[in-house]
């Protein structure tokens, strides 16, 4: 077990700036490193994180602190059977063919209606014009709300975010958070009461009426579930639509292969996941001690899961430094199912259960945007900066491009 104050601070500035190497460090060094300010182990090799994901041993326990009072109790804080009763009462909207029948339509009218907005310009800054709104105003139309609320749910998707990175306990984060718990509450129940009576064909009239063996959602579950919706839903594709294009960018042959031959977009979006995560950390608890490669866990503590140093782990993948959306390493088939081989959404009772959904609105999304920049371009000057510590994506991405006629 490491405790060396020597080792990188997932605090510092340095840390924010460049995360990877710390990461390379930390995974040499300290693969199970004690982190004084968060109060948690940290773990950064593959086979520990993997662990973590996998073994029930991990509990979502911290869940309790870290999403409850932000979110309202969760699915993630479930185990048993009374996880998995409430994970099959959300997951049949989250499938292939429920997705392709219901909510494809939605997700494709949403990413039009943004790109109609600048696809004349020839110019765009992505992730303010794009990827931030798309998947939260994709959500707010599958739940069949108001397109009119599109800012307000993009303003408590910031809280919530905010409030879950909030590493260093700042009390205005925390504070905004609860308070962004309580509007969402304050605007959701009375929607699901009335949803109960009146349902309709949208998700959140099927999470009304979900049952299994006499079980429903009461209409806190489905609050709650909705706000954790906004965060995992938002922050996934937010963050991997802008991380994609600023990889193939920085790629021109890869981003020229993708161009001619659309089927390379998942792959691609595979590798952004091990490459540049959107989640760089998860937490987990264990109920017993647990001996990992770089020493012992006592029961009951908070352990922080690096995503993003876990994909560039050399005993795991080949050049992990590497942006390479050819690799044989990386299963991309498989990337968005349960037996996934990279860990940005997690693995095993707990993967996340929107990663369908993920993978529909960025192959969507990455389509037309294609589309309408078939000669796509950095703009003069731009340079791609990622940003965040907890989540992590381009903080801009300014592109030129010829409109098409």
């Amino acid at each position: 077990m490491t405790m060396s104050p020597e080792l990188p601070d997932l605090l510092s500035a340095e840390f924010a700036a460049d995360p990877y190497s710390a990461y390379r460090a930390l995974r040499e060094n300290a693969p199970v490193y004690w982190h004084e300010a968060t109060q948690s182990y940290v773990l950064s090799r593959y086979e520990d994180v993997s662990r973590a994901f996998r073994e029930p041993v991990f509990t979502t326990a911290n869940y309790d602190w870290q999403l409850e009072p932000v979110h309202g109790r969760t699915i993630l804080q479930l185990s048993g059977r009374e996880h998995a009763v409430r994970r099959g009462l959300v997951a049949p909207a989250f499938r292939g063919g429920e997705l392709q029948e219901r909510f494809l339509p939605v997700i494709e009218r949403n990413a039009r209606t943004l790109i109609d907005a600048f696809r004349s310009d020839g110019k765009v800054e992505l992730v303010g014009q794009f990827s931030t709104h798309f998947p939260i105003n994709v959500i707010v139309d599958m739940l069949g709300l108001d397109q009119a609320d599109h800012a307000r749910f993009q303003r408590w998707y910031t809280s919530i975010i905010a409030f879950l990175g909030n590493l260093a306990q700042d009390p205005e984060v925390a504070e905004a958070g609860e308070r962004t718990r309580r509007e969402l509450a304050e605007y959701m129940l009375p929607i699901i009461a009335r949803r109960r009576d009146e349902p309709g064909d949208d998700l959140l009239s099927r999470l009304c009426l979900a049952e299994i063996d006499g079980t429903r959602m009461s209409d806190e579950d489905i609050k709650a579930f909705v706000s954790l919706l906004l965060a995992a839903g938002g922050e996934t594709t937010d963050k991997a639509v802008s991380a994609l294009f600023a990889n193939l960018l920085a790629h021109p042959d890869q981003l020229a292969a993708v161009r001619a031959d659309r089927s390379l977009i998942a792959p691609a979006f595979a590798e952004t996941l091990r490459y540049t995560p959107p989640v760089h950390m998860i937490m987990r608890q264990p109920a017993e001690d647990v001996e990992l490669s770089g020493g012992t866990i006592p029961a009951g503590s908070t352990v922080t899961c690096l995503i993003g140093a876990a994909g560039r782990d050399p005993e795991r993948y080949r050049d992990p430094g590497e942006f390479d959306i050819f690799r044989t390493d990386l299963n991309a088939t498989n990337a968005f199912s349960a037996a996934a081989d990279h860990l940005a959404f997690a693995l095993g009772r707990h993967f996340c259960v929107g990663a369908l959904l993920a993978k529909t609105e960025v192959e969507v999304g990455t389509n037309l945007l294609l589309d309408a920049m078939p000669d796509m371009r950095l703009a003069d000057g731009a340079v791609p900066t990622e940003r965040g510590v907890f989540t992590r994506g381009p903080g801009s991405l300014s592109l030129e491009f010829t409109p098409v006629a």
